[in-house]
């Protein structure tokens, strides 16, 4: 079922954006876009060859909330509806490599010659421009080179992928969104248009601003998990229970950590200092026996509306069935697929998914007649 919200109208009820079809941050921007009630026409490019994950369109998550049409851009009368539309359109969006748009006869200087309105957002690993523009990538490639992976994983061990969280979807579709809607804002003020350039290594660079600050001040080190925030300091780390799971502290302040240790029965006197950096590694034994000593049910019996900072790991199956979360609503199922639910709230214009995926191609005929009839 769709979501009970599915009729209310989002904040951006009736702006139109074109989403040029593609994989990671520009399909994670028009997502939220949608989800805000903007009106989302997923270009499809006819006989594309397929890329990604092959499966039903109700497992992309990414494409809910949007209609889709297929257009054979390699012909003028695909090149000249994609240009009729744009004439019709708030926004566009694209997250292919510089250049590519350009060669389509749609690049920014056609688009905006056409709609000098229009904010033109583009999404690209290394930006339009520098040595490496070009240069075929992934999330793992561009968080690699902004200091964003190298930070992420045991002290002595490997980096650890962060999964594409940093740089596709973080440091790159949530930079899109914010760009191109206040370039939208800009536009309504002033009725120019213009290109909003987010390349994932600044966007996962931007997200490391306080990891940056904290270095500048010497309160971090460029060595992997001897930070407070990244797993190095005891109190700030996951341990596992006696029946295998793992919880999560973060009591960063001392009213916190002493309320940690007041809960777990240890004494503060016969610890070593928490300031003392030199015996982290013996207290984490401390804070590791003793969480090994109870059951992840008695964890969480001794530690829940506590201030201790506290929660369970959760797997992905499991946390939509978190009581938290559940309150939230957080999670939502469409058509059978657990997901999560639209965000942030607003207390008057509704996020929702208002339709799930489409099929590529599936509204041609009723897009182009609305939008151009």
């Amino acid at each position: 079922m769709m979501d009970e919200a599915a009729g209310a109208r989002g904040a951006l009820h009736g702006v139109r954006v074109i989403e040029m079809a593609g994989f990671g941050p520009a399909p994670f921007c028009g997502m939220l876009l949608a989800d805000m009630g903007a009106d989302v026409v997923r270009v499809e490019r006819a006989n594309a060859p397929e890329r990604g994950f092959p499966m039903e369109p109700r497992f992309e998550v990414l494409n809910r909330g949007r209609r889709s049409i297929a257009l054979d851009l390699k012909t003028d009368l695909g090149r000249s509806t994609l240009l009729r539309l744009v004439g019709k359109a708030a926004i566009l969006i694209e997250g292919f490599r510089p250049g590519v748009m350009e060669r389509l006869g749609a690049g920014p200087q056609e688009c905006l010659e056409l709609n000098p309105a229009l904010v033109y957002g583009r999404v690209t690993g290394y930006g339009q421009d520098g040595p490496m523009a070009h240069m075929a990538g992934h999330d793992l490639n561009y968080v690699a080179l902004t200091g964003a992976l190298h930070a992420v994983g045991p002290a002595n061990g490997d980096p650890v992928p962060p999964l594409n969280l940093v740089g596709d979807f973080g440091g790159g579709g949530m930079l899109l969104a914010v760009g191109v809607l206040s370039a939208y804002i800009e536009a309504l003020r002033s009725g120019t248009g213009q290109v909003v350039d987010a390349a994932m290594v600044d966007g996962a660079s931007l997200l490391l601003a306080s990891t940056y600050g904290l270095m500048a001040a010497g309160y971090w080190t460029d060595e992997r998990g001897s930070n407070v925030l990244d797993g190095g300091a005891p109190w700030y780390s996951v341990y596992r229970s006696k029946d295998g799971r793992y919880v999560s502290v973060a009591a960063v302040e001392q009213r916190f950590y002493d309320e940690l240790l007041r809960i777990l029965g240890l004494d503060s006197a016969s610890l070593p200092s928490r300031k003392d950096k030199a015996r982290w590694p013996e207290l984490r034994r401390v804070f590791a026996a003793r969480f090994a000593e109870l059951s992840s049910a008695e964890i969480d019996a001794l530690l829940s509306g506590s201030d201790a900072c506290y929660a369970p790991v959760m797997s992905l199956r499991d946390a939509p069935a978190n009581a938290q979360l559940q309150a939230r609503r957080t999670f939502i199922t469409v058509d059978g697929v657990v997901q999560p639910a639209p965000a942030p709230r607003f207390s008057a214009t509704r996020a929702s998914v208002r339709r799930p995926p489409p099929r590529p191609g599936e509204h041609t005929e009723e897009v182009l007649r609305e939008w151009l009839e």
